[in-house]
C-alpha cells in the first residue's frame, strides 16, 4: 500500500477559502436538479424541471435569498427514473455564467475521470467564475455506470482508497509548482498546472460507511451525510473527527453537511400530508431497484454497511434519506430543527425540494431569515431546547 506525503494544512495553504466556509453561520446548499425525475422517486406531479433554463432560474432564486452554494449531481445512466442527465461540470458552467455570488459544487466519480485532468478543469472553472467553485468526490454505488463503460468495478474499500488518492492529487496540483505522486491507483510525474484556482475549492465527499469516515478525516474538507437522526449524525461525525486526529490533521479543518428534503408549509399537518402524498405515490419498482443496488454496494464494505444500510422503503423514496433529517413542518419548526443541527456541529444543510419553481425561493424567504434570527439569539446567550419537527 502506498504511503503519501502530508497534505498542506489549511493554515499554510496560499489559496484563501470560501468566505462562507469560515463564517460562524450554518450555511445552505441545494441539490441542482440537473437530472430528470426530481429529488424523490414518486409519480406525484412535481413543479421541477431539469433543463439548463430552469436551473439558471433556480440558481438566481437561490442566490437572491441567501443560499451559499449548489451541488450539481453526477449521474451517467438512468436510475430511479433519472433517464436524462446533464453532466455536472457542464451545468455548473452554465449556472456560474448567469449568477454573481453563489458557488457551485461540481461532482466527479474517480474511476471515470483522471484526477489531474479534473484538477485542471476545476482550476479553470474557478478562474472563469471568479473563485466560485467547489467539488464533490463520489466514490460510487452504481456498478452499471462503470461496467457499462467497460471500466473495472472496485470493491468498497478500494473505491475509497482510489478516491483518497484522487483528492490528494487535486489538492497537490492546486498549490505545487510541479506535482509528483506515486500511488496505488495514480502516478503523476512532475506535472505543472497553471493557472491555479483563484481560491481554495472546498472538497466535499459523501458516504456514511467506516471507509468514508476514515477518508473524510484524512483528506476531505466537508463530509455530506445522508439524512439521519441526531444519534446517527453524531456517530459519523465522531468517527470522522477521530480519523482526522489519528492522521495528524487538525480536526477543525473538517466540516459536516446534512442532506435534508425540505417540505415547508403553513401548518405541520399540511407538510405531513405532502410527505404522505409523496410516499403513497412512490414508484414502487424504481424504489425497490434503487434500494437493492445501493444496499448491495454497501454490503461490500468491511462492516457490511453503507449509506443506506438502515433505510426503509419510505426513506428510499428520497434517494439520500432526506426525510429522516426532519425538515418537514412550518418555517418556525424547520428553523428550530436547523438550529438543533447547528448545535450538533453541522456546517451545511443540503436542501432538496418537491417543487423547485416555488419551494426553493420560499425556503430562502421564510426559513433562512428565521435561522439567522435564532443564530443571533444564540450569540446573545439564548438557549434553544431540542424540538422535533414532523
Amino acid at each position: 500500500m502506498a504511503s503519501y506525503p502530508d497534505l498542506l494544512p489549511h493554515s499554510e495553504n496560499p489559496l484563501k477559502p470560501s468566505a462562507w466556509l469560515e463564517s460562524d453561520q450554518i450555511e445552505f446548499a441545494y441539490w441542482v436538479p440537473n437530472i430528470s425525475g426530481g429529488l424523490v422517486i414518486t409519480t406525484l406531479p412535481m413543479d421541477t424541471d431539469w433543463t439548463p433554463e430552469a436551473n439558471i432560474k433556480y440558481a438566481q432564486d437561490a442566490e437572491s435569498v441567501g443560499f451559499a452554494t449548489a451541488l450539481a449531481q453526477t449521474r451517467w445512466f438512468a436510475s430511479y427514473g433519472a433517464d436524462h442527465q446533464h453532466e455536472a461540470f457542464t451545468i455548473a458552467n452554465v449556472i456560474l455564467q448567469h449568477t454573481k455570488k453563489i458557488e457551485v459544487i461540481t461532482a466527479v466519480h474517480p474511476g471515470l475521470w483522471h484526477p489531474a485532468i479534473v484538477a485542471k478543469m476545476q482550476a479553470s472553472l474557478d478562474v472563469c467564475s471568479q473563485g466560485r467553485t467547489s467539488i464533490n468526490i463520489v466514490s460510487g454505488w452504481f456498478k452499471g455506470e462503470f461496467t457499462g463503460y467497460g471500466l473495472p468495478w472496485l470493491e468498497h474499500t478500494e473505491r475509497y482508497r482510489r478516491s483518497e488518492e484522487f483528492i490528494r492529487i487535486m489538492k497537490g496540483m492546486w498549490v505545487e509548482e510541479e506535482f509528483t505522486f506515486y500511488g496505488d491507483f495514480y502516478q503523476i510525474n512532475g506535472a505543472p498546472m497553471l493557472p491555479k484556482p483563484l481560491h481554495r475549492p472546498v472538497v466535499f465527499q459523501g458516504g456514511n460507511s467506516k471507509d468514508a469516515r476514515r477518508m473524510a478525516g484524512r483528506v476531505t474538507d466537508c463530509l455530506f451525510m445522508n439524512g439521519n437522526t441526531n444519534k446517527g449524525f453524531k456517530e459519523i461525525m465522531d468517527d470522522s473527527i477521530a480519523a482526522a486526529v489519528e492522521s495528524g490533521r487538525d480536526p477543525k479543518e473538517l466540516k459536516f453537511g446534512a442532506n435534508g428534503f425540505c417540505i415547508v408549509r403553513d401548518t405541520v399537518d399540511e407538510a405531513t400530508e405532502t410527505l404522505r402524498d409523496i410516499i403513497v405515490n412512490a414508484d414502487v419498482e424504481a424504489v425497490k431497484g434503487f434500494g437493492e443496488a445501493v444496499k448491495h454496494a454497501g454490503r461490500e464494505s468491511k462492516e457490511g454497511e453503507g449509506m443506506w444500510a438502515n433505510s426503509s422503503f419510505e426513506d428510499l423514496v428520497q434517494y439520500n434519506d432526506g426525510f429522516k433529517t426532519g425538515l418537514i413542518g412550518t418555517p418556525e419548526t424547520v428553523a428550530d430543527r436547523i438550529i438543533e443541527l447547528k448545535q450538533l456541529g453541522m456546517k451545511v444543510i443540503l436542501c432538496g425540494f418537491l417543487h423547485y419553481n416555488t419551494d426553493l425561493k420560499a425556503f430562502g424567504e421564510q426559513v433562512i431569515p428565521l435561522v439567522r434570527e435564532k443564530e443571533e439569539d444564540l450569540r446573545k446567550g439564548k438557549s434553544y431546547g431540542k424540538k422535533k419537527s414532523a
